[in-house]
């Protein structure tokens, strides 16, 4: 075991907290992204560290911390599965970190300590760059700041005991703004590059959420128990109606039991064919990761590829998929109409896909499509008929349905009539294809709440929705929502008036919370400007911002250059208030001391640079003798105050010979 004492300097308790309380902020926003065991372990050897320090213990010896770091990189390679990618390198960074707590004893150990933390401090934003965990960041900064000042200063007595964490933390605080000039210039004339720049293919994404690829009876329901933003939305004219508001999303048309899923990309299938009519909707979408390929569109999509968003290609059935899975908060432009023909010709092959069923399934719901359709009803006649069951028998739309039985349509349709959309969805579905009438589901969000102080609609995942289409002739496919016959407000209002009683709502999605309903639109308002003016200051965004500083148009290969020339200009601006000893924060005592200094030299005796305050308080007595008594008085009382070893003085006592110091430099009045 080693030993505390020798010749090595012994860092204050001081230093050791600021460290310490830097990495517990750290720590606890790395606790919602690793593993639990690795902030758990910060905690332990913290604490030990503490301590060691408080209770003079030993240091743990080589032999004990040499199989606790192969233990801790074992444990990353288990729980991880490597030692590399994101999620592990910042996880095996974080357990050293923790680890070296227990060698860090000397000025230089702190120093390296100190420089490892802002490192494994700013990573954090490589999991999420959420403003709060940006101000949080910088909380971490400025503490691992003050720990640097606290080891610097440690051998210097002229700070009052008392005062020290105010006088460090203020001191780091200065630090971190005069950087902000430097900071600002590097954000704004940094060349973007398009896309994410933290593309880690081995990174995990199993925590983001949204719409799947498939659907059956449970799924919806679940995901609308999610108060997570899906995505915003911004439009250019006035925003539709909320029953206008169908974001669409995957389109499902194979049914195998209870799950409905996607056509293959292998089946070649021509897209089908548009006719709009009225204006077109134009609107920017904010879309949320959710490690999909899919783009949430307003139904429905203008198809020109000029029309849809950058990398991004348009599926048969006008499902727009992205080139890459969706992985960091994208921005994109949409282009859509409301009123529209859609796929006026239905191919052979289309059409069988869209009356597949599998046989010797849900026999009492087959009865009642074949019941139809021995009644020679139209395939208009259908429709309105399963609308009027769902509208005038006893269904109930809940987020909390029953379990189905081994025929689940069946089931739900004579037996259990409590569901939610992808119940209603998914049954009307089978009905329709059971009698004949070509069929689909399409699932994505419905409606969304407007955010008045930004007057942008929020779409969250409690707003997942799924509806139908079914082919007519003459009218191509047509959106019928049978959620809509069974509870009209989820439609026209939303979930939340649908469902206003619900406890398994999200409170965000309930309308019996008014006060905290407006105080988070308040701040999605600020969180949305963050994500459009910081997080989404992308390549775009800077040629235009520079375009109209500049007043002309600027290449982007030119950013560079104007970068290394503005931060010279910066740097030389820096230079010259250092050296001309101007613009610098200086302490209350110099500042009163600058006034002594321009009074005298007003009066044709300024101070050179090689005289101490001491001699030149002579020579300015000897050359103003009238003001001799006052200069001198003033001199000794600033060389007393700014160059004599004290003893810790009180606060008031400070500010007591301030304030005699200020009153003298007043009072001096030179003719």
């Amino acid at each position: 075991m080693a030993s505390q004492t020798g010749t090595q300097t012994h860092i204050s308790m001081h230093a050791i907290i600021w460290l310490l309380l830097s990495l517990s902020i750290t720590f606890t926003l790395y606790a919602f992204n690793l593993e639990n065991w690795v902030p758990a372990c910060f905690i332990v050897f913290a604490i030990w560290r503490y301590l060691i320090e408080k209770n003079n213990w030993l240091y743990p010896s080589l032999w004990l911390r040499l199989p606790l770091t192969l233990a801790g990189g074992l444990a990353v390679l288990l729980t991880y599965g490597s030692l590399f990618g994101r999620d592990a390198s910042v996880g095996l960074l974080a357990v050293m970190i923790s680890m070296k707590l227990l060698e860090t004893r000397t000025k230089r150990d702190f120093i390296v300590m100190v420089v490892l933390s802002y490192f494994l401090t700013v990573n954090i934003l490589l999991f999420t760059q959420a403003i709060w965990v940006f101000l949080a960041v910088l909380l971490a900064l400025t503490g691992l700041t003050a720990c640097l000042i606290s080891v610097s200063h440690q051998n210097k007595k002229i700070i009052p005991s008392p005062q020290i964490w105010k006088v460090q933390a203020k001191l780091a605080a200065k630090l971190l703004l005069q950087a902000t000039p430097i900071m600002l210039v590097l954000f704004v004339l940094f060349p973007r590059i398009p896309g994410p720049i933290w593309g880690i293919p081995q990174d995990s994404y199993s925590g983001m959420t949204g719409l799947s690829d498939s659907m059956e009876p449970g799924n919806i329901s679940q995901l609308s128990l999610s108060s997570k933003i899906a995505f915003r939305v911004e439009f250019k004219s006035a925003i539709p109606a909320n029953n206008q508001l169908y974001w669409r999303g995957p389109v499902l048309w194979h049914q195998e039991g209870r799950r409905w899923q996607m056509t293959s990309d292998s089946i070649p299938l021509p897209i089908e064919t548009l006719e709009t009519s009225g204006v077109a909707t134009d609107y920017t979408i904010t879309l949320e990761p959710h490690n999909r390929n899919w783009l949430l569109m307003l139904d429905l999509p203008e198809i020109a590829a000029s029309a849809l968003p950058a990398e991004a290609r348009i599926k048969h059935d006008m499902q727009v998929l992205s080139k890459e899975p969706i992985r960091t908060r994208i921005r994109y432009q949409g282009h859509s109409y409301l009123h529209y023909k859609l796929g006026a010709q239905l191919s052979e092959r289309e059409r069988t896909l869209a009356l597949q069923l599998i046989e010797d399934e849900n026999p009492k719901t087959r009865q009642l499509a074949a019941k139809w359709v021995s009644e020679k009803k139209s395939p208009t006649a259908i429709v309105e008929a399963a609308l009027k069951m769902f509208r005038e028998q006893e269904f109930i739309y809940t987020l909390a349905p029953p379990r189905l039985g081994k025929e689940p349509v069946d089931d739900f349709l004579f037996n259990t009539k409590r569901g939610f959309c992808e119940h209603y969805a998914s049954s009307f579905v089978y009905l329709m294809r059971a009698a004949g009438v070509p069929a689909r589901i399409v699932t994505g969000y419905q409606g969304g709440e407007i955010n008045p102080n930004g007057n942008y609609l929020i779409i969250r995942q409690s707003d997942a929705h799924a509806w139908a289409e079914i082919w007519l002739q003459g009218n191509g496919w047509v959106r019928i929502d049978p959620t809509s016959a069974v509870s009209p407000d989820r439609i026209e209002m939303g979930i939340g008036a649908a469902l206003p009683d619900s406890n398994l709502l999200p409170l965000l999605s309930r309308q019996d919370y008014p006060m905290l309903k407006h105080l988070y639109m308040n701040w999605d308002a600020v969180n949305n400007g963050w994500n459009q003016w910081v997080l989404g200051y992308d390549q775009a965004k800077q040629l235009a911002l520079l375009k109209k500083l500049i007043n002309k148009d600027i290449a982007w290969e030119d950013i560079g250059l104007l970068l290394v020339v503005t931060m010279i200009a910066l740097m030389l601006f820096v230079s010259y208030l250092l050296l001309s000893n101007k613009g610098i924060a200086l302490s209350p005592t110099n500042r009163i001391y600058q006034q002594f200094l321009k009074k005298l030299a007003k009066a044709g005796v300024p101070k050179l640079r090689h005289e101490g305050a001491i001699n030149f308080g002579h020579r300015a007595a000897k050359a103003l003798p009238n003001q001799a008594i006052e200069i001198l008085e003033i001199s000794a009382l600033y060389s007393s105050m700014q160059y004599a070893k004290h003893q810790a003085s009180s606060e008031k006592t400070n500010k007591e010979t301030l304030s005699i110091l200020k009153q003298l430099v007043k009072n001096l009045k030179i003719k």
